[in-house]
């Protein structure tokens, strides 16, 4: 059964690409009625592999608009500002992702938004945020997540590494839904909507604490320096002997004592609280790791309490037993036949796993003004 958490929630979408549509798409997983306004080229998404750079069709805008209606409305037409005016009045939420100041030249900025709809929960995602020096410095991800501090102790010694998917993205549109989730509740309290700045740099930002506080303890923060960035034997990535990865968080002093009896090293267990960068005993074990394949690793681990998990690579995601068991990952089609692989919305609701989206519906206004004035 699909989640009612947010039915009778109406949401329009003017936001592009991936970090505000996957949030709207969160919205409508928990009921909510997402209505997708697009220009008349369409959202840029639809013309980009965000993978390969190749250009045409992909089926990545299908994927992330799945579960929504699409209308498409030229906001710099008379036509297309009379009908998104009488949209926003029916409207609970306004989502949208232009560079701060667009929503003005539009002719809907806060005030007039205000005016149309007083219960308007308006969530402007932006990079850096709508006031301060870098408000209209054009940015992606890995902008966002260099400004947060979080690029620079990601990687190597030799050199910060990208995350991949991407940190900001994801973060903004997370934030921006418990922005919005927040505003909806506050709402039902005043009355009142709210108009919410959420950055996608802020929402990385956010994260930061705990490297601020040991850096003002007087701690030195670096690539593979610090207990959980690369600088511990015991929570850290190693080779296997084909080549393969494998993962080892063995923070805790049982789990670390039962990865050495495992390996039969017994002797490493007192070397787990040497002094960071553990550079000796991180060879030493991944010297060990070098000895067998990871196949042969998942053996000897199976029922070790250790914290081990094998690297797997995405094509061996799919069939993985625990993600087959928690069915989050299901094939998704959309517009012009562009299908996919779909991961739904990551929880359960009273035992029941999440249920599949609906393909991306293309709509008209009409349509829109019909189904809203009857719900």
């Amino acid at each position: 059964m699909a989640l009612a958490f947010l039915n009778g929630i109406r949401i329009l979408d003017l936001s592009q690409f991936l970090p505000g549509p996957f949030a709207t798409q969160m919205l409508s997983d928990m009921g909510a009625d997402v209505v997708k306004v697009e220009p008349p080229k369409g959202d840029p998404m639809r013309g980009l592999d965000p993978i390969t750079n190749d250009r045409g069709d992909n089926p990545y805008h299908a994927l992330v608009n799945a579960g929504k209606r699409v209308v498409t409305l030229d906001l710099k037409s008379q036509v297309g500002i009379d009908s998104f005016t009488d949209l926003v009045k029916s409207a609970d939420v306004l989502m949208e992702s232009y560079r701060p100041g667009v929503m003005e030249r539009l002719g809907f900025g806060q005030e007039v938004l205000r005016k149309i709809n007083p219960r308007l929960v308006h969530c402007a995602l932006s990079g850096f945020g709508q006031n301060g020096p870098m408000r209209l410095v054009g940015g992606h991800d890995i902008n966002y997540v260099a400004a947060s501090g979080q690029l620079g102790m990601s990687g190597t010694v030799e050199k910060p590494h990208m995350a991949y998917p991407m940190v900001a993205d994801y973060a903004g549109a997370m934030q921006s839904v418990c922005a919005i989730l927040g505003a909806l509740v506050g709402r039902g309290l005043s009355g009142q909507g709210a108009y919410l700045d959420v950055a996608m740099s802020d929402s990385v930002l956010a994260w930061q604490s705990q490297a601020l506080t040991a850096m003002t303890r007087g701690h030195t923060l670096g690539r593979e320096q610090n207990l959980l960035t690369g600088g511990a034997a015991c929570y850290c990535v190693y080779e296997t002997a084909d080549n393969q990865f494998v993962s080892l968080g063995a923070l805790e002093d049982v789990f670390w004592k039962n990865f050495c009896d495992a390996v039969g090293r017994p002797e490493l267990i007192e070397r787990q609280s040497e002094p960071l960068p553990q550079t000796g005993l991180i060879s030493d074990v991944a010297a060990i790791f070098k000895t067998k394949t990871r196949d042969d690793w998942d053996d000897v681990f199976r029922d070790v309490d250790c914290c081990y998990h094998p690297v797997l690579q995405i094509n061996e995601v799919t069939g993985h037993p625990q993600n087959a068991t928690r069915r989050l990952i299901q094939p998704q089609g959309g517009l012009e036949d562009a299908h996919g692989i779909s991961v739904l919305l990551p929880f359960w609701t009273n035992g029941e796993p999440p249920t599949t989206r609906s393909p991306v519906v293309m709509s008209s206004v009409d349509d829109i003004f019909v189904s809203w004035k009857t719900t």
